[in-house]
């Protein structure tokens, strides 16, 4: 498939976050700034060498080092705690992107949630237990499962734009970049990290099951989440 003169691969392998490429392609018009997610796309337009580079995303090769003019962090949150990296969101999106699923599932299908709308919700319990309200859009929506991508973005939008309210939800994972960790980040660990736009500035847990070296950071899925 050919759209904005870029031709999709065809793979359908879900490294871009859709669940297929005709769902991918489609979205380009709206997100020219997404087709840097299409790892196969990309590894297509280089050579050998970097193909091979970006294959081992662990190690001292693969973290990037404190930029010039930035103070070295403390690896600390605001209650004194102890991490392993900071977790940045994707550049072209507008805020960290999150997999969540409503208490009851039904609500997704039933509040008619789709790509796009504003949603407030709590993750409740052992998936977080965050005492905010979050507040974030819409990007990603599964009617038969539930299961919802959304980035979260504070709660501007939905004070002024009206919001759909999903209530109490699970938290299943969170993806985006790595630019500054302190430790090798290996798939199969689990880390305590920081959401760099964390209004409580606390640190998270949580398992690392996809690593991918990209020219923006190191991406990463994490799962098992929770708070503390």
């Amino acid at each position: 498939m050919t759209i904005m003169n870029v031709t999709v691969p065809g793979l359908v392998c879900g490294l871009c976050g859709f669940r297929t490429c005709g769902e991918f392609a489609a979205r380009l018009s709206e997100n020219p700034a997404w087709v840097e997610r299409c790892v196969p796309l990309k590894a297509s337009a280089v050579g050998p060498s970097a193909r091979a580079d970006r294959a081992s995303p662990s190690g001292d090769k693969a973290l990037p080092v404190i930029q010039p003019g930035q103070s070295a962090p403390t690896w600390q949150d605001s209650l004194s705690r102890e991490f392993d990296f900071y977790l940045e969101h994707f550049p072209e999106e507008p805020g960290p992107r999150e997999a969540i699923l409503p208490h009851n599932p039904m609500i997704t299908r039933e509040m008619d949630v789709r790509p796009g709308d504003i949603l407030i919700g709590r993750p409740l319990g052992m998936s977080c237990g965050c005492p905010i309200t979050h507040c974030g859009v819409a990007m990603d929506v599964d009617h038969r499962t539930g299961l919802i991508n959304w980035c979260v973005t504070g709660p501007l939008r939905a004070r002024t734009e009206g919001f759909k309210d999903l209530g109490y939800y699970i938290a299943e994972a969170y993806e985006g970049l790595i630019r500054l960790a302190r430790a090798e980040i290996r798939i199969g660990l689990r880390y305590f990290f920081q959401p760099r736009m964390c209004m409580l500035q606390w640190r998270h847990s949580g398992l690392v099951n996809y690593l991918n070296r990209t020219k923006d950071g190191l991406q990463v899925r994490v799962e098992g989440l929770w708070i503390g």
